[in-house]
């Protein structure tokens, strides 16, 4: 099995920052695998095994980090930030697809919310 530190960069970094959970990781490859399609929280929570409820947190959050975006007539959808982001994405669904267990061990481990807490200082500072 992979270690975490086998594991791009980039990718590690991209989750600890901003993936809080399975469903959230695996709601976000479905908006970019179809970027043309909106989704609701019904159709999100189907696909990722959860509630209603939950995936329409999964949705809300994704939003708030500027992951997707919303629309009240049509629903959900991937946001796009530029060629860099799709890149990333492709990295991130490439490792997510070779190395499951390995990063949903991560997710779980609770270790990116601290990582997450280090990196959101320095873009702290930097907005200053």
């Amino acid at each position: 099995m992979m270690d975490a530190q086998e594991l791009p960069e980039r990718v590690l970094r991209f989750i600890a920052e901003q993936i809080d959970s399975v469903p959230q990781l695996e709601a976000l490859l479905l908006l970019w695998r179809e970027p043309d399609r909106w989704w609701n929280a019904d159709e999100i929570a189907s696909r990722v095994y959860v509630s209603r409820e939950v995936g329409q947190h999964v949705l809300r959050s994704l939003t708030a980090r500027q992951l997707a975006t919303f629309d009240a007539a049509s629903g959900y959808r991937f946001f796009c930030a530029g060629d860099d982001s799709l890149t990333l994405l492709a990295e991130v669904d490439s490792a997510y697809r070779r190395h499951l267990v390995t990063i949903t061990k991560l997710i779980h481990s609770g270790a990116s919310s601290s990582v997450r807490d280090f990196a959101r200082a320095f873009e702290l500072k930097k907005d200053r």
